[in-house]
């Protein structure tokens, strides 16, 4: 029975076992906000990896009529969404996005959310896939033989804004944010309308292109060092960004540097940084 190698796989291993009856290939790609970044596809122009299907957390895979974009959702719709996409409880899922390596692991830590660890992000993602050279197709699959996936959430895999307020005075509790100095500190824009300029008291900024080298993970040494200067092993930590996306990122990248108590915060600051109470500092 296939079985991942690691959290992180190459396009070689993809390559390899791309017709494993176990395998699931999905693409996870969504347009970047992040400057700097952009999407491979176009209206014009789309690639997708052979039977790749489409894991949209953006629309269907989320909480329906929320005012934050992609929440988490409960487990009943979770399991439904995925279910549709022929995903098993032996599956083994491989995720890419067409950035490189940026929306793939926010659907990554959902499934592990849900209880699935045999999910891995594909290193480099589609970018990666095509300069190796290996073939493309112009259309995702869309449909599949219904699985029988079975949805257990683990509920402090995401917390909300009133986990992290209760966090931001503990010492046990460091508070990660993947958002651009900028935008931390307050002396960048922020890319939505009304909110505020920069971070929860005590959060420390860990830009999420920090983690990366042209699209890339880090090799894991290099991963380590970075977490080293911000965690220690048995800390809890809680990783945000602008909408709960690139927040997994870092929670991804600590993963492969061997730490596991992680929580992401969903709302993250679309929802901390609107007009409100909570607290923003800007040192």
């Amino acid at each position: 029975m296939l079985r991942i190698p690691s959290p992180l796989v190459d396009v070689n291993w993809l390559h390899d076992n791309l017709r494993a009856t176990e395998l699931i290939v999905l693409d996870a790609s969504v347009p970047p906000v992040v400057p700097g970044y952009e999407s491979l596809n176009s209206e014009e122009s789309f690639q997708a990896i052979s039977g790749a299907r489409h894991f949209d957390y953006d629309t269907k895979i989320c909480l329906q009529d929320s005012s934050l974009p992609h929440m988490m959702p409960g487990a009943d719709l979770f399991q439904e969404e995925v279910r549709k996409l022929g995903i098993n409880n032996d599956s083994v899922i491989v995720i890419y996005d067409d950035v490189g390596l940026y929306s793939s692991p926010r659907a990554w830590w959902m499934l592990r959310a849900m209880g699935h660890d045999q999910v891995a992000v594909l290193n480099g993602g589609l970018r990666a896939w095509i300069a190796a050279g290996f073939a493309t197709t112009d259309s995702l699959q869309l449909n599949s033989t219904p699985g029988n996936f079975e949805a257990n959430y683990d509920e402090d895999s995401f917390c909300d804004f009133s986990v992290v307020l209760s966090s931001i005075d503990d010492s046990s509790c460091t508070i990660l944010d993947a958002r651009s100095s900028g935008r931390f500190y307050g002396t960048a824009p922020e890319p939505r309308a009304g909110i505020r300029g920069g971070h929860m008291p005590n959060a420390r900024n860990l830009p999420f292109p920090k983690l990366l080298n042209e699209g890339s993970m880090k090799p894991v040494a290099e991963l380590i060092e970075i977490f080293n200067e911000f965690i220690t092993d048995d800390e809890r930590l809680i990783t945000s960004c602008g909408s709960g996306l690139t927040a997994c990122i870092l929670t991804f990248a600590a993963y492969l540097a061997g730490h596991r108590n992680h929580s992401v915060y969903d709302g993250s600051w679309t929802e901390w940084g609107a007009p409100s109470k909570l607290p923003v500092v800007t040192d």
